[in-house]
């Protein structure tokens, strides 16, 4: 597939937001984070960016012969969750820019409120280890340990003040990502970091939000991908 760049900040036809959804064969699942996105984001851009061998790019068209604001990128090459959220970033218009996770971990009703921040603030990414967050869904053990030890490594390595780098719904000015986009360089999970570091090495302002979360079962992520996430890190950082 053809890569479309993204627009200028002077493009004809700029929505007010756009949402970017990685869907790694997702069939069993995108139908209903597609219908509550529309919901609560009606006549918004909703970008699905689609790279494996299920039925969801199916799934995607036929809803969006009802809701034409779905769009589908779809790859036949596996791009990791960071080559999907690059690949939507190119193609998106709005003047904010959203990713979340198509699991649901965080509603659709949440993810709305996130877009709401103020003029002086540059973006807004989900947090689950604030204060006021809560928690309806725990993780298990292992993950929440290795969650921990991994934003360890990453405040100390990137010099980041994130509490939750990982959580999967985040939210951006337009300029900023592209003030960025043409750096992003890492294909799988550790994009939220990579992203997250660049905006604060160009003076981009970020805060976390609490966040209403529920651990959700079939999680593309595995633990056995954290040794490629912390060298692919490595190899960014001291490149």
């Amino acid at each position: 597939m053809s890569t479309t760049k993204i627009c200028d900040e002077t493009s004809v036809g700029i929505h007010m937001n756009s949402i970017i959804i990685p869907a790694y064969n997702e069939e069993s699942r995108i139908t209903a984070v597609l219908l509550h996105l529309s919901e609560e984001f009606p006549g918004q851009e909703i970008i699905v960016v689609c790279d494996g061998v299920d039925g969801t790019k199916d799934i995607v068209e036929n809803l969006s012969i009802k809701n034409p604001n779905i769009q589908i990128l779809n790859f036949k090459e596996k791009l990791g969750k960071g080559g999907a959220i690059i690949e939507g970033f190119r193609a998106a218009n709005g003047e904010k820019i959203g990713f979340i996770d198509a699991d649901e971990s965080v509603n659709a009703d949440e993810f709305k409120l996130m877009f709401d921040f103020d003029a002086e603030i540059d973006g807004v990414i989900a947090s689950r280890r604030l204060k006021t967050s809560k928690i309806l869904v725990k993780q298990p053990i292992k993950r929440r340990i290795a969650s921990k030890c991994f934003n360890i490594f990453v405040r100390i390595l990137f010099g980041l003040p994130f509490k939750d780098t990982q959580c999967g719904a985040k939210v951006f000015k337009r300029e900023a990502i592209l003030d960025i986009i043409n750096d992003l360089e890492t294909g799988g999970f550790e994009i939220d970091v990579e992203i997250l570091w660049r905006l604060k090495n160009n003076g981009y302002i970020i805060i976390e939000y609490p966040i209403t979360w529920k651990h959700s079962e079939g999680s593309k992520f595995n633990l056995n991908q954290s040794t490629s996430m912390l060298t692919s890190l490595l190899k960014m950082r001291f490149k």
